[in-house]
């Protein structure tokens, strides 16, 4: 018995310098890349001016991000990456999202501190991996009560995405205020991608995209009856 107890511990002390390690590499690499992304900017300043740049395909893509004209998504379970992500975001000032944030109850000041927006799920599945050990409808609310942004997602095609409005349906149930719950698939999602001038919610001058239901949307037996894309009808 004690023999086991020790192998028991052996491994999870395995695995956990594993996790230590490889955030560690995780983190190396992201700050290589930005600062690679950076002196590609000052090359591309050269570029303009006439000069011969060698072209890399990857930075290219990432100079949006160097310019935050987009988020760097930033996919991260555990607190100790999320907070990594952050530190790393505000060394290079560019903006990032923190996807899934499983962990996050426990860093809830430090994120809302950021102000970075957060992306939860998908929470309607098996906890198959050691660092979704903390996954749970409740970690909406929490960050509701703590006046983070946030989004919910069921990380399709990990979940379909018809499921959308039935994990909003469980955040509500596990305390989200039903309203907020309906805001976290429509008008949150909006303002985090920067498009809720366009979408997220039905207002003069956006685009008319809607749905009409037979009940609350949020409710299981509810029915799509008809969709709406830019005013028109599409199903």
């Amino acid at each position: 018995m004690l023999e086991a107890k020790l192998v028991e511990t052996l491994v999870l002390v395995f695995i956990a310098s594993e996790l230590l390690f490889q955030t560690k590499v995780e983190s190396l690499y992201a700050k290589t890349i930005l600062k690679k992304n950076k002196e590609k900017m000052e090359k591309q300043e050269e570029k303009e001016a006439g000069k011969e740049v060698d072209y890399d395909q990857k930075l290219e893509a990432m100079i949006p991000v160097i310019k935050r004209e987009i988020p760097l998504k930033c996919h991260a379970h555990r607190a100790d990456d999320m907070l990594t992500a952050i530190r790393i975001a505000k060394e290079y000032d560019i903006e990032i999202t923190l996807d899934h944030a499983t962990d996050s109850q426990a860093i809830l000041d430090q994120i809302k501190e950021s102000g970075f927006p957060c992306i939860c799920g998908p929470s309607l599945c098996h906890k198959d991996k050691f660092e979704c050990a903390n996954d749970s409808f409740e970690t909406p609310n929490k960050m509701y009560e703590k006046g983070i942004l946030f989004a919910i997602t069921t990380d399709s095609p990990f979940n379909p995405q018809q499921y959308l409005p039935l994990n909003a349906a469980l955040a509500h149930k596990a305390g989200l205020p039903e309203n907020e719950a309906i805001k976290a698939i429509t008008i949150n999602p909006a303002k985090i991608l920067g498009l809720d001038n366009r979408l997220g919610s039905i207002k003069e001058g956006k685009d008319a995209d809607f749905v009409i239901c037979t009940k609350n949307i949020l409710d299981t037996t509810n029915e799509i009856k008809a969709v709406y894309v830019d005013g028109k009808k599409a199903a």
